[in-house]
C-alpha cells in the first residue's frame, strides 16, 4: 500500500525531489553521519517506501504488528534501553507517514 504522505514529503519513484523536505532530511542525515546516508536509516527507509509504494508497516494509523516497521521499532527500543528515541529511524519514518514534518521545516 502506498503512503501518500511519503510522496508529498518528496520521496518517490524518481528518487528524492530536489528542494523538498525529503532533500533537507537527507542532507541533515548525511552531515550527521560524516557525508553519507546509512542503509536502514530514515532517508533510505522513506525512499524505499516512496519508490516502491510498500509501506513496510508504517502508516497514518500506526505501526502494523509483525511488519518490518515493528521489527525496526523493537530493535531500536532494545538498542536504546527500552524506548524508541526521538529523531531515530522509527520515530522519523512514522512521523512522515502520519503527515508530520519529522523535524524538518
Amino acid at each position: 500500500m502506498s503512503n501518500r504522505h511519503v510522496g508529498k514529503y518528496g520521496f518517490g519513484t524518481g528518487g528524492v525531489q530536489s528542494g523538498s523536505k525529503a532533500s533537507q532530511l537527507m542532507s541533515s542525515e548525511a552531515k550527521g553521519s560524516g557525508g553519507g546516508v546509512r542503509s536502514g536509516g530514515a532517508t533510505s527507509t522513506l525512499q524505499k517506501i516512496g519508490g516502491t509504494g510498500d509501506s513496510r508497516g508504517y502508516s497514518p494509523g500506526g505501526i502494523g504488528s509483525g511488519t518490518p516497521a515493528a521489527h525496526n521499532m523493537s530493535h531500536e527500543a532494545r538498542s536504546s534501553g527500552g524506548g524508541v528515541p526521538s529523531g531515530g529511524t522509527t520515530s522519523t519514518v512514522q512521523s512522515v507517514s502520519m503527515g508530520g514534518n519529522a523535524g524538518v521545516h
